[in-house]
């Protein structure tokens, strides 16, 4: 196996928990259940730029 190919498989986990980790963060927020949801969305749509767009911007709390 290519050495790329193993950290680019390590990369995308921490990815997905890292989103996981968001949206359960946003879910439990005491943010409008719109805003929620709209929150939600954008990080599983776009994994990496709603994750950092949401740490940003997103809910806090």
């Amino acid at each position: 196996m290519h050495l790329g190919m193993e950290y680019s498989g390590i990369i995308g986990i921490i990815i997905l928990v890292l989103d996981i980790y968001a949206i359960v963060k946003i879910a439990q927020s005491g943010a409008e259940p719109l805003w929620k949801a709209i929150w939600i969305v954008l990080v599983i749509v776009l994994p990496i730029l709603g994750l950092i767009l949401w740490f940003l911007f997103g809910p806090k709390g």
